[in-house]
């Protein structure tokens, strides 16, 4: 028999119990967080339709060259998730009653067939926070306070870079780009910290702008006060896109200086996400130490979707923020900590010749509200103990005829060596 091919797709990956544990926390600290912030609970499909998914109002060209298609035995084009925001983007379409302002969370599985790097995979889960029915930038701070709030509660320290789509369009604009070229020219400038600037002019200079155009981009790009709001006040002036972009960006930061975290939260003026969807404020998040280089949570305002998937020009005000589950646990695994004792066991029970009735005292734990292992496989007192230092179990109980006897259980503290007696009716 031709042996089968049993390995991991490429850009999957199996997380076995240890694992899982931590990515298991970081999900339930996500959501703690999602909830205190007063977010209601969602979910969607994995299976969409192909031509929702390729939507314009989604993630753009080079989002949908990612994407998983398929047919079903109705030959109708299906497509996996590739994230979370456009399946909210349809519930709110399909949902005209829902109460605004309406914010929801989603933790789930999204796939796209991309290339794969450190802490990014082909199947790996979003934890998502939108908000729709809110103008102000009042939503913006409250989405980049929480994302602050969850990630001190990881203990992983972050920057949250953040600029205005309008500002940038604008610039580019202002500089002489044709309409129909901004939203390459915006994917090359997103670039620019991985390739520098000298890239990003060559890659620039393909796309066939004059030369007048390149060398004001270029110099915007050099000028040392571009980081300051004072920079754009000139061009504000010349273009109703960078006054407005200026204006939020203004409103954004009075919040942020007011939360008293204007610290963790940098303007970039380059900061361009790649996504065609976002319409105002955008931003993403960085570990301060770049143990790994890549974002670990990104978002901003896309006004623009929920009504083009209506097929009318209303605007929904919408703004969200999502955070990468995987590569928050790759960047948490680069910093592990020694753990002094296993957190998801309380009671380890090693029965000797007592099976029924130590599982009288496992139940009798588990109903206290105690996590509590139960040794099934008959091991030896020795080999049990030894099980337990390796997995740093503090308290074990062994329980022998004697024990039953007597109607009564020891439970020995690994950590200090002590033992303790406690009463049990067997009988």
């Amino acid at each position: 028999m031709k042996k089968m091919d049993y390995q991991n797709v490429k850009g999957t990956q199996d997380y076995l119990p240890n694992a899982e544990v931590v990515r298991r926390d970081i999900r339930r600290t996500l959501e703690d967080v999602f909830i205190q912030y007063g977010c209601k609970p969602l979910e969607t499909p994995i299976l969409n339709y192909t031509e929702l998914m390729a939507s314009k109002y989604g993630g753009g060209a080079e989002i949908v060259e990612e994407m998983y298609t398929l047919t079903d035995r109705g030959d109708r084009d299906l497509a996996l998730r590739y994230d979370l925001t456009i399946p909210f983007a349809k519930v709110v379409a399909m949902n005209p009653t829902l109460r605004m302002p309406f914010k929801r969370y989603e933790i789930g599985k999204v796939f796209r067939d991309g290339p794969i790097k450190t802490g990014r995979f082909r199947e790996f889960t979003q934890c998502d926070v939108d908000i729709v029915g809110v103008d102000s930038q009042i939503a913006e701070a409250e989405l980049m306070m929480m994302a602050l709030d969850a990630f001190r509660k990881l203990e992983l320290k972050v920057t949250i870079q953040y600029n205005n789509r309008k500002l940038l369009t604008g610039m580019l604009n202002v500089f002489g780009t044709e309409f129909e070229k901004i939203n390459k020219v915006v994917l090359i400038l997103d670039k620019l910290e991985k390739v520098g600037i000298e890239s990003v002019v060559s890659e620039l200079n393909e796309q066939g702008l004059s030369s007048s155009t390149i060398a004001l981009i270029k110099q915007f790009l050099m000028d040392e006060g571009n980081s300051s709001f004072d920079y754009f006040k000139s061009f504000a002036e010349q273009n109703e896109e960078v006054s407005q972009g200026l204006n939020e960006l203004k409103e954004l930061e009075s919040y942020l200086e007011f939360l008293g975290v204007k610290e963790q939260c940098v303007f970039n003026p380059f900061l361009a996400r790649g996504l065609e969807i976002y319409t105002g404020t955008i931003y993403e998040i960085f570990l301060v130490d770049q143990s790994i280089k890549s974002s670990i949570g990104s978002g901003g305002r896309y006004d623009n979707a929920i009504g083009g998937l209506l097929g009318t020009n209303q605007d929904f005000s919408t703004v969200g923020i999502s955070f990468g589950l995987d590569v928050i646990y790759t960047a948490m695994s680069l910093t592990v900590k020694e753990v002094k004792e296993n957190p998801n066991v309380d009671y380890y029970i090693v029965p000797l010749g007592t099976q029924k009735e130590s599982l009288l005292v496992a139940n009798y734990l588990r109903n206290k509200g105690y996590k509590v292992e139960y040794e099934m496989s008959n091991k030896k007192v020795g080999k049990a103990l030894d099980k337990a230092n390796k997995e740093k179990i503090r308290s074990v109980i062994i329980i022998g005829e004697d024990e039953v006897r007597n109607n009564q259980f020891k439970v020995k503290d690994m950590f200090s060596g002590d033992e303790r007696t406690e009463s049990y009716p067997f009988y």
